[in-house]
């Protein structure tokens, strides 16, 4: 089942990501570095909003939504869907974003700031399969 979304050009991302989280070295490796269930909320070019969450917290899984069932997350992180696609790709820094108001946070701040590593490890993870 994929987690793309054909209105979120960026979405196929999330596929890249629960792909990178397959070796069981490089999941517990994000487990112990993201300690948190990050939730991305994009908003496209037509103002559609969808949701997706990296469990980083228990389960090292990815899915749509804010969280797995019966979970919260710790973090949701609200931007746009190119400026997702420029974190994925290396070319926007989640602290630019945020300073600019084209990133925001609700939740724990803190833990925020570790969702960038995770995805530059998935992003790392994904280029050595290719």
């Amino acid at each position: 089942m994929t987690l793309a979304s054909e209105n979120f050009p960026s979405s196929p991302a999330f596929d890249l990501i629960a792909a990178s989280l397959t070796a069981p070295a490089a999941k517990s490796d994000a487990l112990k570095n993201g300690k948190a269930i990050f939730a991305f909320t994009l908003t496209n070019k037509a103002k559609e909003t969808e949701s997706w969450y990296l469990d980083l917290k228990t389960t090292g899984t990815v899915g749509k939504g804010l969280a797995p069932e019966g979970a919260k997350p710790d973090v949701v992180l609200l931007l746009s869907d190119d400026d997702f696609q420029g974190l994925i790709d290396g070319k926007a820094a989640a602290q630019k974003l945020f300073m600019s108001g084209r990133l925001k946070i609700k939740g724990d701040v803190m833990k925020a700031t570790r969702a960038e590593g995770v995805l530059k490890s998935a992003r790392a993870g994904v280029k050595s399969k290719l």
